[in-house]
């Protein structure tokens, strides 16, 4: 069974409780990566100023402790494999829905399964809607 690594844990315990019991049910399905949970201010307006956020600090999920905002990847990362970006994220959905946790992702906004009506696609993040 896959296991999350020392920086994925470290990242993890920045979050919400819900965000954790989440990732921890997925690890043991599917090998991911936990990039970023909680992000300070100068992070997330250096990510703002590069494209890599649509907002400054303090109006990103991400800028909360615990963070209801979490960026993850399916292990081993393949930045160039967007498809298995997006069934991972279908099976984070499927999986968060069975538990009841509400969230949204940066691959569908809106919920619709539909990526075509989004201009920002950020398909590593993952957050809370409550």
């Amino acid at each position: 069974m896959p296991e999350f690594s020392e920086r994925s844990e470290k990242a993890l315990k920045t979050c919400n409780i819900d965000l954790e019991r989440l990732f921890r049910e997925v690890i043991k399905y599917v090998d991911c990566s936990i990039l970023e949970g909680f992000r300070d201010q100068e992070t997330q307006n250096k990510y703002f100023e590069h494209g890599k956020s649509q907002v400054r600090f303090p109006d990103s999920k991400h800028n909360r402790y615990p963070s209801r905002a979490v960026d993850v990847v399916p292990y081993p990362i393949d930045w160039d494999d967007s498809d298995r970006m997006y069934m991972f994220v279908g099976f984070v959905r499927g999986m968060a829905q069975a538990m009841k946790i509400p969230i949204r992702v940066g691959a569908d906004w809106d919920g619709d399964f539909s990526m075509k009506d989004q201009k920002f696609h950020d398909l590593p993040h993952v957050e809370l809607i409550t």
